[in-house]
């Protein structure tokens, strides 16, 4: 029976359970998932709290949280970034070795190897997302229960978005070495940018904040939909935001909307 809702589901779980069993044999993933949080946590974290606590008008507004418990969900998000575009290099490796020749010559639904890949990469990200979370007692972040299912939500959404531009770049590209530079030279800028590792004061305006920063690096933050993303995240994990949350959660359901539906434009050229 290849026809279905049934056949379907099966042909989707097969896809999205290569990609995790692929993910999680790669040593290499395992090595950068559990080095990029404690790099970040404990060497930037530990060596920029005494600069961050300074009382400086511009940052003591944050006074009540140290560096590390600031930067702690960034950090999350930046170990979501990697494997949700790192993922994507599955599409290229599958076409260049003839899995697509095979799967797409078989009854498999077009949309069923999308989604299962699309799933798939968010779902590895999403758990090593979650590897950081682990390091919450050590930075002096208390994380209820009752709160674990909405930042659980906003990690697979940004999995999910980020994932789906992976997938988007590597429709568009043919060599494992070009999308290799084309994604770093996507995340840092994207990840440097999003008020990952500074605080714009919510209590300026956004000509106050020109003053205190350079006109064209507020606009590329405020502009930038990871910064959202990351200011939702903190929200739920230390209490604290600098924008709106209806502003944050638009701009996230948004980002993977857009990002998930021009992915799946591309995959089905």
């Amino acid at each position: 029976m290849t026809t279905g809702a049934a056949y379907y589901w099966k042909c989707l779980y097969a896809i999205w359970s290569r990609e995790v069993k692929r993910s999680v044999r790669e040593s290499g993933q395992l090595v950068g998932a559990f080095s990029r949080p404690l790099l970040w946590v404990i060497i930037f974290g530990v060596g920029l709290t005494p600069y961050f606590r300074t009382g400086l008008r511009e940052t003591s507004f944050v006074v009540p949280f140290t560096y590390m418990q600031y930067i702690f969900p960034a950090v999350v998000v930046l170990n979501i970034l990697y494997p949700s575009i790192q993922s994507a290099v599955s599409l290229i490796y599958d076409r260049q070795f003839g899995f697509f020749r095979e799967v797409f010559a078989s009854p498999v639904p077009r949309t069923a190897v999308f989604f299962g890949k699309l799933l798939g990469g968010a779902t590895v990200a999403t758990l090593q997302g979650g590897l950081v979370l682990l390091l919450a007692p050590y930075v002096d972040v208390a994380l209820p229960v009752k709160v674990l299912p909405a930042v659980l939500g906003v990690m697979f959404l940004v999995s999910l978005s980020f994932t789906a531009v992976g997938l988007l770049i590597a429709s568009r590209l043919k060599s494992f070495e070009g999308f290799g530079v084309f994604s770093n030279a996507l995340i840092l800028p994207l990840y440097f940018l999003a008020s990952s590792v500074f605080p714009l004061d919510p209590s300026l305006s956004v000509q106050q904040q020109q003053q205190v920063f350079p006109p064209w690096l507020v606009l590329l933050v405020r502009s930038n939909p990871l910064t959202y993303a990351i200011d939702l995240l903190r929200n739920f994990i230390i209490d604290y935001h600098e924008h709106a949350l209806t502003l944050d959660v638009t701009v996230v359901v948004l980002l993977a909307v857009v990002a998930c539906t021009l992915s799946f434009r591309e995959f089905r050229r």
